[in-house]
This record gives structure tokens, sequence and C-alpha cells, in this order.
């Protein structure tokens, strides 16, 4: 069995068990996930998240409810090897590795930002999903254009000078466009955004972006009708990069 280990300080009710953090090997390349003891009997919340962050932006939920975490290929603490598949595809596969390998059948699944590559996995597999909450995801579904850093991102030349040049001041300045309040980003998450922002992480951004044009998204979508089970959609209406028409 993988190692684990105590994992951040609490920040919410000192009677909640702490998460723990786990590393292994997953076709040759380290892993890196977080856990924490849910529901008795329930299926495991999986928690999926979005770019450019981590695991560590779910260790809240999972203090509060349980479930698994895993920093996704490319970035935080899992493997970030050159010839990566960073594609929607290649997460969709290794989602369902990683599940198989910790021996996960059925679970509840809950996705923000690129994290909805859980959904190619749902689709493909309605059955094992008990449960599905989506937090202002990537939209698979027609009509939905790229903002203006993605664009920056999917032009070649372009998208490596921007990551070259992205230091925690750029990256300030940059986050004010993708906040919806007035200023950038709070500044704990700006910090954990640049703990992990290493070239691994850029090339990551990159390939998956460059990989995933509009037209890719809308048809990503078109087995969403094949996932039955309860679902919740929560979105933030002034979402500056992801319309809440989409929601």
């Amino acid at each position: 069995m993988p190692e684990a280990r105590g994992g951040s300080p609490r920040d919410y009710d000192p009677r909640l068990p702490p998460t723990a953090e786990h590393r292994d090997t997953l076709d040759g390349q380290p892993v890196f996930w977080r856990s924490a003891a849910g529901e008795a009997g329930a299926a495991p919340v999986l928690h999926v998240h979005g770019v450019p962050t981590s695991a560590d932006d779910w260790t809240p939920f999972l203090e509060r409810g349980g479930g698994i975490a895993p920093d996704l290929p490319g970035f935080g603490r899992s493997g970030k090897r050159a010839d990566g598949a960073y594609t929607m595809e290649g997460y969709d596969r290794w989602l369902e590795a990683f599940l198989d390998h910790i021996e996960v059948d059925r679970f509840r699944l809950l996705v923000h930002d690129w994290g909805g590559v859980g959904l190619l996995l749902a689709q493909r597999f309605p059955e094992r999903v008990e449960r599905l909450a989506i937090v202002n995801a990537v939209p698979f579904l027609p009509g939905y254009r790229w903002h203006r850093l993605a664009r920056m991102w999917r032009a070649a030349g372009v998208g490596e000078v921007l990551m070259g040049a992205t230091s925690r001041f750029a990256l300030k300045q940059l986050s004010r466009e993708a906040n919806a309040t007035k200023g950038p980003l709070p500044a704990g998450m700006l910090d954990g955004v640049m703990a992990g922002f290493d070239l691994g992480t850029q090339r990551a951004v990159l390939r998956l972006y460059r990989s995933s044009p509009p037209e890719k998204l809308a048809l990503a979508g078109l087995g969403l009708g094949r996932i039955d089970c309860p679902a919740l959609v929560v979105w933030g209406d002034r979402d500056p990069y992801i319309p809440a028409e989409f929601a």
C-alpha cells in the first residue's frame, strides 16, 4: 500500500479527521494525492482540480466531507515528464488508471475548471458515478471560445514567452482579469500557484490548451446525457473566463 502521513493543519472543527498525503508510482511516474475519511459506507468523493493549481485546492473540502484529491500529471507533486499525455484524453485515461490503482470502483465526482476532464470518465462509465457536482468547469458544449490569456497560451511562441516571463509579480497582475472582483486574486492562492509553477507545469498547461480547440470541447460533451445520477451545477455568475450561461 502507498505510504501515508499527516496532512496540513486544520482550519475548521478540531474534531474532524486530518487529511493524509500519499505518494506512490503510477505508470512509472510519481503520483501524489490527498485523502480523508468520509461518510462510512459511502462511495468516496473524487475531487479533480483545475489549472494551474493542485489537490491543495480541495483541502478544506476533504476536511469537511472526506474523499480523494489527486495532483493531475504535470501539476503539483505528481510526475511532469516531457512526453506526458497532457491532453483531455490523456487525463481521462489517467483518472481511470488512478482509480484502478487505489481500488476505487464507484465514486462521487466533484470537478472544477479543467478538472472537468473527469466528465470524460463519467461519460465512459456512468454506472460508476454515484453523484456529480460541477463548479465553473471548462464547458464541453458548443459555443464556448477561449478567453484572452488562453488564446495567448495557444499561440506558438507567444505562449512560451509568456510562460517564461511569469514571475510572482506578473502572475499577480495577470490574475486581475481572472478575478470577479476588483484587484488580483488572493495572495495565498497566488503563492500556491507559484509554488508548483515550474517548467513541467508550464509545459503541461501549454499542451493541454493547444490540444483543446473549441470544436473539440463541443464534441467532448456529446455523451453527457448518459450521466443520469443526481447532479449539482454551481457557478459564479461573474466568472470572467467561463460565462454563467454555460452552467
